[in-house]
């Protein structure tokens, strides 16, 4: 497998050597360009081949807790996992989260954050195929351009981010950049919230990983060095906070399995 090292120091076989040891382990696995390929069509974003048995595996084997962490809301990413059994899922950035006995826990947001979300949505009224490319969440909207010509799309996200700027000067909203698009949302959670919820309150002999992609996955990876190991992965190398780089679908693959087969070789 190849685990290329992108943090000056970072040690791979320190780190599976740890997770053999782990009195917990905790696997914590971003959606859209992680478990399945970037598409315009957000509702034909399936896993990668290979990925629904892996989880299906992980999550029977029970020596692991396993959650997906996403930007996407919880009732929007169920249907293209198509498990058998729903995975621990965090929602919308974190602001929302479906627990791992099946229970759904609503973002607790107040009503002006939706009354403004709504007129965000509003705003977008008049540009192309505004309706199609603007995705309603519990707690942000995203404008998506993904499959565009690149200077078009250039040009939608000026008209999109000069339309929201004045309602992102409202305390507790901000207007921030994702691979394929921007996103209007309510401040206060992100994925590296998510990994401070899961993993800062775990026993100090945990072992655990982060695997995204995306800019909003390097708050996660922030989160949780020094705590664990944050895996970008990838077709190409950028900037990052993670310790390792991995290519999908396949080194993905054979990250999650080697996860397995270190976690079962300790049970």
């Amino acid at each position: 497998m190849a685990l290329r090292v992108v943090r000056p120091g970072f040690d791979p076989e320190r780190f599976f050597a740890r997770l053999r040891r782990a009195a917990r382990r905790i696997l914590l696995l971003d959606y859209d360009g992680t478990l399945s390929p970037l598409r315009p069509e957000r509702d034909q974003a399936l896993p990668y081949p290979g990925v629904r048995e892996t989880l299906e595996m992980l999550l029977a084997a029970g020596h692991s807790r396993v959650a997906i962490v996403t930007g996407r809301a919880v009732h929007d990413l169920l249907p293209l996992l198509g498990l058998d059994r729903p995975p621990e899922i965090w929602g919308c950035h974190g602001w929302e989260h479906l627990d791992a006995h099946g229970r759904y826990h609503p973002p607790r947001l107040d009503d002006g954050f939706r009354r403004i979300l709504d007129q965000a949505r509003l705003q977008l009224n008049g540009l192309p195929e505004a309706g199609e490319r603007c995705e309603i969440k519990p707690a942000s909207l995203a404008f998506h351009v993904r499959g565009l010509a690149p200077h078009v799309a250039e040009s939608l996200l000026r008209q999109v981010e000069q339309r929201w700027a004045p309602l992102a000067r409202h305390p507790g909203l901000q207007i921030r950049p994702f691979d394929g698009g921007v996103e209007l949302r309510v401040s206060g959670r992100d994925k590296g919230s998510v990994v401070d919820d899961v993993v800062g309150a775990a026993d100090p002999r945990t072992a655990a990983a982060y695997l995204g992609d995306d800019l909003t996955d390097e708050d996660a990876f922030r989160a949780i060095r020094g705590r664990g190991m944050g895996v970008l992965v990838r077709h190409r190398l950028r900037p990052t906070a993670a310790a390792v780089w991995i290519r999908p679908p396949r080194e993905l693959l054979e990250f999650l399995a080697r996860w397995h087969r270190e976690a079962t070789s300790a049970a």
